[in-house]
């Protein structure tokens, strides 16, 4: 438990007042938020702050960044809803059961994954693709919030027919409730321009609920939160039929994936400004630990999120010891004062889901990608495209199908270079690249940027051979840089025995450059070492041009 030796070396002078106040802070952005993220997950009020305190919890002791806050956001709550709702069946018990179970489930695959070693997963969604997903996500949550902050109910799951039903439902718009969301709106603008160390979301919610007490506005048709039950929940396990369990385990595979990728990212990103490193691995144990302790306290998904997060970090939180501090408020909240709860208003909420979405939307990305590859930018809106039009839980297999293909094109079908030498300009450069870069009369520099594997071996082949016929009868000297071919498996090998033989053919020298200790011990292993073949392996290509000009 890293975050438990962290404790244990705690300096509570130097320490403790910075944590406490930053704490209470985090604590005052986490109680709206998460009240907001129960409404968009589908769940109660109290089972947003049990989701709130029991992560923080957990992860104070088997963390590894001093800083994370690990709580619900709005993208594993979204997934959530869009797993659960449909195993339900409408029964408000049994969606509770489901939601926490597929939260133990999500902890448990979290846990299992630190097991076998599978930190590397957090790199696997490519950032254009992670941020395609999110920005489907954030699309999402906007249109599914519209129908809060105008009073009226809709039931459509897919954006097509969403957009149709809120475009025919405008005209049964709810006066006082829209009222109430333009004056969430102007508190919120307010706040964030001019009381910028006040939490936002907190004083919508205070606010807000100050109005319909005063006005008596649920008189009038504003619809405001059910009362909340004072006190904290008892231990239990999940009930789960047996029936769902398929689904479930499928959607916690690409829920955890999901928060973990995003959860990865939030704790890296303070990680480099605080100048500390965080363990992958190890955290996957700590998302695991905190989502198996939220499940097993009625609470649902959490991960690192990055609003809390910040809010610690300006608030001057040294360690862990801030989530502890915000985990016991909200603890003493749900204790003593629950009842104020009851006059929030869901169009504030509404309100603040929204900011939360717009939050999540990142246009400053696509444009990075639009000027810096046309292809990622297409694969990030493809990813938007497939979130929003087949649903959370699909649009995670769209991005993982995407992942993948992404990954086997870029390995299969790698870049192939052809070297040669620039007037004035050391080195050997790029042919491609270097417009004033010349081959090497009767030479050919060749570099194949990827593992010489099963399934681009035929590919490497066809490329050196291409090569090979271009350079025209001249040729005498065929040379692979093998720098950037960090492994060879047995198709390889075969392949590059086969391409020797056809360039022996034409009375042309296969050279090795690079990895010279490798490719002999391999060659060694295969029996295919020779005196004439050793020769033909240098240390860089540099010395392979100096050995053949002094042919």
């Amino acid at each position: 438990m890293p975050g438990l030796v962290a404790l244990r070396r705690y300096r509570f002078q130097r320490n403790f007042s910075h944590d406490l106040f930053a704490g209470l802070s985090v604590a005052a952005v986490a109680l709206p938020v998460s009240i907001a993220y129960a409404e968009l997950a589908g769940l109660s009020p109290a089972i947003g702050l049990y989701a709130s305190i029991g992560p923080l919890l957990a992860y104070a002791l088997f963390g590894t960044s001093p800083q994370l806050m690990v709580n619900p956001d709005a993208a594993s709550c979204a997934i959530l809803a869009a797993a659960v709702a449909p195993l339900a069946g409408g029964d408000p018990a049994l969606y509770l059961s489901l939601a926490t179970a597929l939260t133990l489930f999500t902890g448990v695959f979290c846990v299992l994954a630190s097991a076998f070693r599978l930190g590397a997963l957090a790199d696997f969604l490519s950032r254009p693709i992670l941020v395609g997903f999110l920005n489907g996500i954030a699309l999402s949550i906007f249109l599914g919030q519209i129908g809060k902050v105008l009073g009226f109910q809709i039931t459509a799951s897919r954006i097509v027919p969403r957009l149709i039903e809120i475009l025919s439902k405008l005209p049964s718009t709810q006066v006082p409730t829209l009222l109430v969301a333009l004056f969430s709106v102007a508190v919120l603008g307010l706040m964030q321009r001019f009381f910028t160390r006040v939490p936002a979301a907190l004083a919508v919610l205070v606010l807000s609920a100050a109005l319909v007490g005063l006005l008596d506005l649920p008189a009038m048709g504003v619809a405001v939160l059910a009362p909340v039950p004072a006190g904290l929940p008892m231990p239990a396990l999940p009930f789960v039929p047996w029936d769902t369990v398929p689904k479930l385990l499928g959607s916690a595979a690409g829920l955890a994936l999901v928060l973990f990728t995003s959860g990865t990212i939030t704790s890296r990103s303070f990680a480099s400004r605080g100048g500390y490193d965080v363990n992958v691995d190890r955290e996957l144990v700590a998302y695991g630990a905190a989502n198996i302790a939220s499940s097993l306290t009625q609470g649902f998904v959490a991960t690192g999120a990055d609003s809390r997060t910040a809010m610690a970090v300006t608030a001057g939180g040294k360690t862990q010891v801030t989530g502890l501090v915000a985990a016991a408020t909200i603890a003493l909240v749900l204790l003593l004062f629950t009842g104020p709860l009851q006059f929030v208003p869901v169009a504030a909420l509404g309100v603040v889901l929204i900011a939360a979405a717009l939050s999540l939307l990142d246009v400053t990305s696509l444009r990075q990608f639009w000027r810096m590859d046309r292809r990622e930018f297409g694969l990030s809106l493809i990813t938007t495209a497939g979130v929003v039009a087949l649903g959370s839980i699909n649009g995670i297999l769209v991005a993982v199908a995407l992942a993948i293909i992404r990954f086997v094109k870029h390995t299969a079908r790698p870049s192939v270079e052809l070297l040669g030498e620039e007037k004035g300009l050391p080195g050997l450069h790029s042919i491609d690249r270097h417009g004033a870069a010349q081959a090497i009369p009767g030479m050919v520099l060749f570099r194949f940027n990827a593992p010489l594997v099963f399934f681009n071996a035929d590919h490497f082949k066809q490329c050196a051979l291409s090569a090979a016929q271009a350079s025209g009868d001249d040729l005498r000297w065929f040379v692979i840089d093998a720098i950037p071919i960090s492994d060879i498996d047995i198709n390889g090998l075969v392949v590059l025995k086969d391409l020797q033989q056809k360039l022996v053919s034409r009375n042309i020298q296969l050279v090795w450059a690079g990895r010279q200790s490798e490719l002999l011990m391999c060659l060694e292993r295969m029996g295919e070492l020779t005196a004439a073949v050793s020769d033909l392996i240098y240390p860089t290509l540099r010395q392979a041009v100096n050995a053949y000009r002094a042919l």
